[in-house]
């Protein structure tokens, strides 16, 4: 299984599937083994992410850690935790403001692929609404906010959050729900697992 894995991870490093709309090139970021128990999936890399080629190297990435109250070491043990963005390389910039979308094609070519190989997880956080819409389709919501908010519907292996950028600072004062139901059931759910 890890020889299988090793060669999907070495696949993925030299996809060039959407290189022609990446404005800084392809460079895919995604952390994985057979043995974690979480996975993390989220939008897809920003700039900083992009430079250093390490997942949630920012301040989002701070955040999420304090959200799962796990540290650095921890969090990047990937024999522990895979990261497995919606798109693996920076998208670009949006002209009205933010980063662009996930590139659609990255999800069908590799997810699947790389789940199969993950046997381990047991609990899959879903963070941001591209991987609740790809996740959950249409057990999900009309809005983030309200399928968060229902984050007991699909568990006990899913949870969604919202995205931790700075962003979201306005979204966690007007849902302090969050921080008391969710993020209490997703630290314990976490301290389990590790």
């Amino acid at each position: 299984m890890t020889g299988q894995l090793d060669d999907l991870l070495s696949e993925i490093s030299a996809c060039r599937a959407c290189d022609k709309h990446l404005p800084l090139g392809p460079r895919p970021v995604v952390r994985a083994s057979a043995t974690a128990r979480l996975l993390i999936i989220g939008q897809a890399p920003g700039t900083k992410v992009h430079e250093s080629g390490i997942p949630w190297d920012d301040a989002s990435g701070d955040r999420l850690r304090d959200w799962l109250q796990v540290d650095r070491e921890t969090f990047y043990d990937e024999n522990r935790i895979a990261i497995m963005p919606m798109g693996f390389c920076y998208p670009g910039r949006n002209p009205k403001g933010g980063d662009n979308p996930p590139r659609p094609e990255c999800a069908p070519l590799w997810h699947h692929r790389l789940r199969r190989q993950m046997k381990g997880i047991e609990l899959t956080l879903l963070v941001g609404s591209y991987a609740q819409a790809e996740y959950l389709d249409k057990r999900r919501y009309r809005t983030m906010t309200e399928t968060v908010r229902a984050w007991h519907e699909f568990g006990p292996d899913i949870i969604p959050t919202p995205h931790p950028s700075w962003r979201t600072t306005a979204w966690l004062k007007k849902n302090p729900w969050f921080d008391v139901e969710v993020l209490t059931e997703l630290r314990r759910r976490v301290s389990q697992l590790f």
